[in-house]
C-alpha cells in the first residue's frame, strides 16, 4: 500500500484477508505483495494509517459484568434455591434464629462464589498479560522500538533473545532461532525457526517459518514481517474459543435439581391431600387444617440438608488443599468424584518437562541414566547393573565433555533444582554431576577460552579450553549427522580408532525410535592452546566420544497414579501437541493405548463428528492436537455420556478447561489463562494429585449420601407422625415449634459429623457411579421409609404409653421430642456405614465429631427438658427416670432393626447396589 491509499482501499484490503492466508506457505515476496510492504518496513504516516483500520493490537476485552450482577447471580443455584425456600418458611413461622443461621449460610455462600467468579473472569485478562507490552520494529528503513499495540501487518519487527513475541509473524531472516511454543502447542522443546515456507497443510507446532504472538524466544535472532495482530492472531483464536465455551453444570447440581423437584412435589401432594382430608372427613376448620397443613410441611422439608451440603462441599475443599488440590469453585469438589475420564497433557503432568539424559552410547558400552529431570540424582547402568564412572574412561570422559561444552547452570534452592540456560544443556550437567563430577573444579581445570555459538547453519555448538600446561581442547556438541560428518576416529577405553560410521548411524536410529532427542560430543586436542577458535578446526577430523540421548521423563508417580485410575474404573487419555513419536513412546511407559496407536490432528479433522464420538471412546493416545482438536475431544466423550476432566498447563488448553466437568490447571508451570479457567489447580503439577482429588470428590460424594440418608428419615419421622395424628384425629405428638427445635439442633450438630467421616474401604476399587445415576437408588429409598416408620413408631408410640399412664399432653410430648432424637442419635452411628456393620474398620467411636456431635445434643436436650425457659418456649416439663429408660430401649432397638436390614442388604445384594 502507498502513503496515498485511501482508507476504503484498506478496509477492503482487510475484508479480502478474512479466509485463512496460510502465511507459513507462501513464498517471502508474495506475503510482502499481499501486505503491501517491503524489507524497509512501513512508513511512519503508513503505519499510522493502518492502525486506525486495524485497530490496536490488543486482545478484546471480555465482557465484564458489574460487582452487582454478578453477586445477585451468586443465588442462581439449585442449592441456594433450597436454601432460600427454607429461610422463607421459618420466617413465616417465626423461627427467626433457624431463619438466621440459613440467610447466614446463603450470604457466606454468595460471598464465596462472587470471589472465586472475580478470580475466573481474570481468565481473558491473563491472555491479553502474555501479549509483549514493546517490540523492536523496523519503519522507514531505520529501527526503533515501538509499543507492541500499535504494530499493524505489514510492519517488520526484529526479534531477539528473550523477547515475547508481539504478533503472529511471517519470519524472513533467522540466525539459530529458537522459539518456545508450549503455551500453543504444548511441546516441552524450543522450536528452531526457519525462513523457509512451510507445507500448506502444515500443523501448527510445525510451521517453522512463523513466530506467533505470546511465545517466547529463547535463543538466536531474526526478523519477521507483521501478518495478524489483536484477535487474528492464534492467541486471539484461542481468547475467542474461551469466550464462546460454555461451561457444563456438575453431576451434583443436577441430581439435586432433579430431587429437589420430586421431593417439593412428594410434599406439596401430601399436605394437599391430607389437607383437604381434614375438612372432608373430620370437619376441621379452615384455619386449623391450614395450620396442621404448615406444620405437616415444615416437618417434611429437610431444611438442614443444604446447610450440610454446602459445609460438606467445603470440608472437602480443605481436604484437597491438603493434598495439593486447590479447588476454585464448590461443586467441582463431588464432581471429581464422578469423573469416568481423565484427559491429561503431556507435558509437565505426566512428564516433568524437564529433559533428562537417558541413554549414554559409547564406542564401548550402552549406559542406561536414572534419575528425574535436572535433579542430578541417579546412576549409570549396564545391562540394568550399577556402574561407577570413574571406572569406566568412555564414560567419564563423555561426562566431562558434557559439563565443559555446556552454558548452562544448575541451582538448587529450597529443595528444588532450576536451571539457567537451555533444557539440554540442563540435561547434560545433571548427568556430568551424576558421574560424580565437580562442575566448578572442572571448568576450573579446563577454563574456557574461546567458543563457537550454535548456529542453525551448521548445526553444532564448539568451545576451547586449556589445562594451565599449555594443552588445548575443542569439544563441539550438536546434531549426530553433522558431527558425525566432522569425524575421523571414536573414543575407545583407551585409545582413538578410526570411526565406524554405520555402529553409530545405527544407534542414532534406534534412539529416535525411543523418542529420544539424539545429541553428539566430539573432542580434538591440541598440543599447544590456540587463543581463538576458527571454523576450520573443527570442520574434520574429530574424534566421536558419544551419543546422549535425551527425553523428557515420565513422572514415576504418575505411572503409578495412572495405574491406579484403571483400578478406579477411569479412562486416562493422552490429548498433546507433541509430535506422534514422541507421544507414543510416553504412552508406552504408561501402557495407553491398544497396540500403542497414536492418532494425530489430521486424523481427527478427517473425522466426522459421530466418527469421533466413537474414536474418542476407543483411543487413548492422540498427537500434534490444536485447541479446537482438544474442544472437540472434550465434546466427543460429553457426547458419548462420560463426565471429562481435563488437565493442561498452556494457554491453548483453556477452551478445553473450560469446557470439561472438571478442568484441571498446573499451578507451578502452568500459565495463568490455563488456572483462571479451571475448576481445581495443583499445587505440585502432579498427576498423582489428580488421584487424591478423585478419591477426595467419591468421599464428599458418599459423606453427603451419608447426609441425605441421616436427614430424610427425620423429616420423614416428624411428617408421618403428624400425618397419623391428623389421620386417626389424635393430638399432635409433636408441636411445630418444637419441630424446628429439633430440626435446628440435629442438623447443624449430627447431620454434620457425618461430613467428617474418613473414605470407605475400598473407594477407589469401585468404578465411577454413573452419570445419569439418581442421588437415592431404590435401596437408599428403601431405608428412609424404613428408618421413618420405625422414628414414627417409637415417637408415637411413646407419646400414647405416657397418656395411657396419666402423663399430661405436655409431658407426654416431651417424652416423643426425646425418643426422636433419641432415635436420631444411634441412626447417626448406623449411618456411618451404609451397608457395613457400624463397628467395622475403625470401631463405632472412631469418628472424633460424631462424638462431639451426640454430646452437644445430650446437653441441648437436657436443657430442652429441665431448663424453665426453654420449659416456658416450647412447653415441656421434666420427665422421670422411667421413661428415659424407655426412650432408651427405643433408641437400642431401632440401632439393632436397622444393623439387621444391613445384614440382609449384604446377603441380597442386587438390591443394596448403592
Amino acid at each position: 500500500m502507498s502513503k496515498n491509499t485511501s482508507k476504503n482501499e484498506r478496509m477492503a484490503g482487510l475484508n479480502q484477508r478474512n479466509g485463512p492466508a496460510e502465511w507459513h506457505s507462501r513464498p517471502v515476496e508474495e506475503v510482502f505483495k499481499e501486505l503491501g510492504t517491503n524489507e524497509a518496513g512501513l512508513s511512519l504516516e503508513e503505519a499510522h494509517n493502518r492502525l486506525a483500520v486495524y485497530g490496536p493490537n490488543l486482545l478484546e476485552p471480555p465482557k465484564r459484568r458489574g460487582p452487582i450482577q454478578r453477586f445477585l447471580e451468586q443465588f442462581n443455584n439449585v442449592l441456594l434455591y433450597i436454601l432460600v425456600g427454607a429461610a422463607v418458611v421459618t420466617a413465616l413461622l417465626g423461627h427467626w434464629i433457624d431463619t438466621g443461621v440459613i440467610a447466614g449460610v446463603v450470604l457466606i455462600n454468595a460471598i464465596i462464589g462472587f470471589i472465586q467468579e472475580g478470580k475466573a473472569e481474570k481468565a481473558l485478562e491473563a491472555i491479553q498479560a502474555m501479549l509483549s507490552p514493546r517490540a523492536g520494529a523496523r519503519r522507514g528503513g531505520r529501527p526503533l522500538t515501538v509499543m507492541a499495540e500499535t504494530l499493524v501487518p505489514g510492519d517488520i519487527v526484529l526479534l531477539q533473545s528473550g523477547d515475547r513475541v508481539p504478533a503472529d509473524l511471517r519470519l524472513l531472516e533467522t540466525k539459530s532461532i529458537q522459539i518456545q511454543e508450549s503455551v500453543l502447542t504444548g511441546e516441552s522443546e524450543a522450536v528452531e525457526k526457519a525462513p523457509e515456507p512451510a507445507a500448506p497443510k502444515t500443523e501448527l507446532g510445525d510451521r517453522t517459518s512463523m513466530a506467533f504472538a505470546g511465545t517466547l524466544v529463547t535463543y538466536g535472532t531474526g526478523i519477521g514481517v507483521v501478518v495478524e495482530t489483536a484477535d487474528r492472531t492464534e492467541i486471539g483464536r484461542i481468547s475467542s474459543m474461551l469466550t464462546e465455551v460454555q461451561t457444563l453444570t456438575t453431576p451434583l447440581l443436577r441430581q439435586i435439581a432433579v430431587f429437589s423437584r420430586w421431593l417439593t412435589l412428594a410434599i406439596l401432594v401430601i399436605t394437599a391431600a391430607i389437607f383437604v382430608f381434614g375438612l372432608l372427613v373430620h370437619d376441621y376448620s379452615l384455619n386449623d387444617m391450614f395450620m396442621a397443613a404448615v406444620g405437616l410441611a415444615v416437618a417434611a422439608i429437610p431444611e438442614g440438608l443444604p446447610p450440610v451440603m454446602t459445609i460438606t462441599l467445603a470440608i472437602g475443599v480443605t481436604r484437597m488443599a491438603r493434598r495439593n488440590a486447590i479447588v476454585r469453585r464448590l461443586p467441582a469438589v463431588e464432581t471429581l468424584g464422578a469423573v469416568t475420564v481423565i484427559c491429561s497433557d503431556k507435558t509437565g503432568t505426566l512428564t516433568r518437562n524437564e529433559l533428562m539424559v537417558q541413554t549414554v552410547l559409547t564406542a564401548e558400552h550402552v549406559y542406561t541414566v536414572t534419575g528425574s529431570g535436572y535433579e542430578p540424582i541417579g546412576e549409570f547402568r549396564i545391562n540394568d547393573e550399577p556402574v561407577a564412572a570413574s571406572q569406566y574412561p568412555d564414560l567419564l570422559v563423555a561426562a566431562q565433555a558434557a559439563v565443559l561444552c555446556n552454558d548452562g547452570e544448575l541451582t538448587e534452592v529450597e529443595g528444588e533444582w532450576h536451571l539457567y540456560g537451555n533444557p539440554t544443556d540442563g540435561a547434560l550437567l545433571a548427568a556430568g554431576i551424576k558421574a560424580k563430577l565437580d562442575v566448578a573444579v572442572e571448568r576450573q581445570s579446563q577454563p574456557r577460552t574461546d567458543l563457537i555459538p550454535f548456529e542453525s547453519v551448521h548445526k553444532f555448538m564448539a568451545t576451547l579450553h586449556h589445562d594451565h600446561e599449555g594443552h588445548g581442547c575443542v569439544y563441539v556438541k550438536g546434531a549426530p549427522e553433522r558431527i558425525l560428518e566432522m569425524c575421523a576416529f571414536q573414543r575407545g577405553d583407551s585409545r582413538d580408532v578410526p570411526l565406524d560410521a554405520d555402529y553409530w548411524l545405527e544407534h542414532i536410529e534406534t534412539l529416535a525410535s525411543r523418542a529420544q532427542r539424539v545429541l553428539a560430543i566430539a573432542c580434538r586436542s591440541t598440543e599447544t592452546a590456540p587463543l581463538h577458535l576458527r571454523f576450520k578446526d573443527v570442520e574434520a577430523g574429530l574424534t566421536l566420544i558419544a551419543l546422549f540421548g535425551l527425553i523428557d521423563p515420565p513422572r514415576k508417580e504418575a505411572v503409578e497414579a495412572v495405574a491406579r485410575c484403571r483400578n478406579a474404573g477411569i479412562q486416562v487419555k493422552m490429548i498433546t501437541g507433541d509430535h506422534a513419536t514422541t507421544a507414543g513412546a510416553i504412552a508406552a511407559r504408561f501402557d495407553l493405548g491398544q497396540d500403542h496407536r497414536v492418532l494425530t490432528g489430521k486424523d481427527l479433522d478427517a473425522l466426522s463428528e459421530d466418527e469421533l464420538v466413537v474414536v474418542a471412546r476407543d483411543a487413548d493416545v492422540f498427537a500434534r492436537t490444536t485447541p479446537e482438536h482438544k474442544l472437540r475431544l472434550v465434546r466427543a466423550l460429553q457426547a458419548g455420556g462420560q463426565i471429562v476432566a481435563m488437565t493442561g498447563d498452556g494457554v491453548n488448553d483453556a477452551p478445553a478447561l473450560k469446557r470439561a466437568e472438571i478442568g484441571i490447571a498446573m499451578g507451578r508451570k502452568g500459565t495463568e489463562a490455563a488456572k483462571e479457567a479451571a475448576e481445581m489447580v495443583l499445587a505440585d503439577d502432579n498427576f498423582t494429585s489428580i488421584m487424591h482429588a478423585v478419591e477426595e470428590g467419591r468421599t464428599v460424594y458418599d459423606n453427603l449420601r451419608k447426609s441425605i440418608l441421616f436427614l430424610l428419615p427425620t423429616s420423614g419421622g416428624e411428617a408421618l407422625t403428624i400425618l397419623v395424628a391428623i389421620l386417626f384425629a389424635q393430638a399432635l405428638p409433636i408441636t411445630p415449634v418444637q419441630i424446628l427445635w429439633v430440626n435446628m439442633i440435629t442438623a447443624v450438630t449430627l447431620g454434620l459429623a457425618l461430613a467428617f467421616e474418613p473414605a470407605e474401604a475400598g473407594i477407589l476399587k469401585r468404578p465411577p457411579r454413573p452419570p445419569d445415576a439418581p442421588i437415592l437408588s431404590a435401596f437408599l429409598t428403601w431405608r428412609i421409609v424404613f428408618v421413618s416408620v420405625l422414628l414414627l413408631a417409637g415417637t408415637f408410640g411413646l407419646f400414647k404409653w405416657e397418656q395411657a399412664f396419666g402423663a399430661s399432653l405436655d409431658a407426654a410430648r416431651t417424652v416423643a421430642v426425646n425418643a426422636l432424637v433419641a432415635g436420631e442419635i444411634v441412626y447417626l452411628f448406623n449411618c456411618r456405614r451404609i451397608t457395613e456393620r457400624s463397628w467395622a474398620r475403625n470401631g463405632l467411636f472412631g469418628n472424633r465429631p460424631v462424638l462431639i456431635a451426640v454430646a452437644l445434643v445430650i446437653g441441648f436436650q437436657l436443657l430442652f427438658t429441665y431448663l424453665p425457659v426453654m420449659q416456658m418456649l416450647f412447653h415441656t416439663t421434666p420427665i422421670d427416670l422411667g421413661a428415659w429408660f424407655r426412650i432408651i430401649l427405643f433408641a437400642l432397638c431401632l440401632f439393632v432393626l436397622v444393623e439387621l436390614e444391613k445384614t440382609a442388604a449384604r446377603r441380597y445384594r442386587s438390591f443394596a447396589s448403592i
